[in-house]
């Protein structure tokens, strides 16, 4: 069977972000059983520079966007769209903008466990943050997400505590931005091709199996 590998270069705080991982298990449903895909999730910041106890969310973002009525007008069309993908936002309940560098780190250390677990500690991070309202810049937060997750809440304690992968993480963060990653998500497969942004379940379907085409292609000639 082919296979193909995605790479999601993606930041917990940003609500494309929640609806690219939706999409991307939608389209990835669409192509069971024709070929393996394995999916890895990569670090992102859009505010890097956030202090390490975060900012107040409201001010953040009508900063960010232009004022309050830019923010509500986009918080109003990110429900709608979170509604189609299963999503339910609650923007009120989101307080603080949070340095999302530990979740980062959380997220790696989930991979080491296995990808399964990885992508439920991406899953419950989004889901804490956009529907929860929690500040996924909380270590308790994040030990509480690794522990329902499968992780060993103590190990994870001893992780964090102990400074692991700061520089890593930054540096995986830094190398996407060398790559050209300006905004995310951005799906990366097979460590080729990229899809930029939160795309429809049909786009990132019909990509999956053009290249696997012409993977299947390639492997022809070469024979």
């Amino acid at each position: 069977m082919e296979a193909i590998t995605i790479d999601v270069v993606s930041d917990v705080v940003c609500p494309w972000c929640y609806l690219g991982k939706k999409r991307l298990e939608k389209a990835i449903d669409n192509v069971k059983g024709d070929f393996a895909v394995a999916v890895t999730f990569r670090p992102y910041q859009l505010n890097p520079d956030m202090p390490a106890e975060g900012v107040d969310h409201k001010k953040h973002l009508a900063e960010k966007l232009g004022g309050a009525d830019a923010v509500e007008r986009a918080h109003k069309m990110l429900t709608g769209l979170g509604h189609e993908d299963g999503i339910d936002f609650d923007f009120p309940a989101v307080k603080v903008s949070p340095n999302t560098l530990d979740a980062h780190r959380l997220l790696r250390w989930a991979m080491i466990e296995s990808p399964e677990i990885q992508g439920r500690v991406a899953m419950a991070l989004f889901k804490a943050y956009f529907e929860e309202g929690r500040n996924v810049g909380d270590r308790e937060v994040l030990l509480d997400i690794a522990e329902n997750s499968g992780m060993d809440r103590a190990v994870v304690s001893a992780l964090f505590s102990a400074g692991a992968d700061v520089d890593s993480v930054k540096e995986e963060i830094g190398m996407a931005r060398d790559m050209g990653v300006t905004g995310v998500p951005c799906f990366i497969i097979d460590n080729k091709y990229a899809v930029m942004g939160a795309q429809s379940v049909d786009v990132l379907t019909n990509a999956f199996r053009e290249i696997v085409a012409v993977k299947a292609k390639e492997r022809a000639a070469d024979t």
